[in-house]
């Protein structure tokens, strides 16, 4: 049944064609596992083509080395191919800097789009399951996050999809341990460190606590408000395409036009601006009010905003150049 239940989000949301090929990000977990079963199933009824399993081994633990072939094994009973590295044998173009959390996650990312890559796979497919969801909601709500972010995962982004997504981790659990199928622990995941850990300790067991339809309707205020965002972003695009130019690749804003829209319509305009010129940046309140402060001030004529960019202003227009 719970089969059943993720084929209709895959179908609902094309995340998976019949003739592709998926790489699954595999820690051994309870999340990932499941998700390999599930891709293993739909491989073997022919509704999918290739299926990949990539583990990257941090080499954080002394005992990583066991994960490795716990996965490689669970995989070779599936007849799953299986590929794994090492965190240090990873050729990273970038410097690994930030929380161990942050340098986990580009390395993880780096190494599955390689995977991807290497083996002409058409997406990569991660175990986020709805708890994961809610957990990154409160995560962002918490730091400040503005309507996009809230809305927190996908269940397709570039070549990602999470075909778990509306999936609750107690249903993932029991259907692991009713067919006997063995999965690894992770000690990191209850240690109070880590915010997202005690979010899942306190707020969500207290929220079900409260009202025992509280994952049933935060689905349905998620997708809501996911159907906001893709509205707004429509009208986004539409206002883009009335207010900028592109001459030789460049987009110039108007900068009155700009200034005259409704404060949310100014950040949404410069938040798809930045993307479109493939300027790095930290989307922040704050950046993007020193922008707008740019740009209210008539006699400033260039505004460095980034160690590889600047903004300039010329009779009314401006438009970002590089370093």
């Amino acid at each position: 049944m719970i089969f059943k239940d993720i084929n209709s989000f895959v179908g609902l949301h094309n995340l998976i064609e019949q003739t592709a090929s998926v790489v699954v990000g595999l820690s051994g977990g309870p999340d990932s596992l499941f998700l390999l079963h599930y891709l293993a199933d739909l491989r073997n009824q022919g509704k999918l083509k290739g299926l990949i399993a990539a583990h990257l081994d941090h080499e954080w633990r002394e005992n990583s080395a066991s994960d490795v072939i716990f996965c490689q094994q669970a995989c070779e009973a599936l007849g799953v191919e299986f590929v794994s590295a090492r965190l240090t044998e990873l050729e990273f173009p970038q410097k690994l800097n930030g929380s161990s959390e942050e340098i986990g996650r580009r390395a993880r990312r780096f190494f599955l789009e390689s995977v991807c890559k290497e083996h002409g796979a058409d997406s990569i497919a991660l175990a986020h399951h709805l708890q994961d969801q809610e957990e990154t909601f409160f995560i962002r709500l918490v730091r400040g996050s503005s309507l996009t972010g809230l809305i927190s995962m996908r269940p397709k982004h570039g070549a990602y999809i999470r075909p778990l997504l509306e999936i609750s981790k107690s249903d993932i659990v029991t259907y692991l341990d009713n067919h006997k199928i063995p999965y690894l622990t992770d000690p990191t995941n209850e240690h109070p460190d880590y915010l997202r850990n005690r979010i899942r300790a306190n707020v969500l067991p207290a929220l079900q606590g409260v009202d025992s339809r509280f994952d049933q309707n935060f689905l349905l205020t998620l997708n809501r408000m996911s159907q906001t965002e893709e509205y707004l972003e429509t009208v986004t695009q539409d206002t883009f395409a009335t207010i900028a130019t592109t001459q030789n690749g460049v987009h110039t804003l108007d900068v009155a036009t700009l200034l005259k829209l409704h404060p949310v319509m100014q950040y949404r305009v410069l938040m798809h601006w930045l993307i479109q010129e493939n300027a790095p940046f930290n989307p922040s309140q704050s950046f993007l009010d020193e922008i707008l402060r740019f740009l209210r001030t008539p006699h400033s004529k260039e505004h460095t905003m980034h160690a590889q960019w600047k903004l300039v202003k010329k009779k009314n227009f401006v438009h970002i150049e590089a370093q």
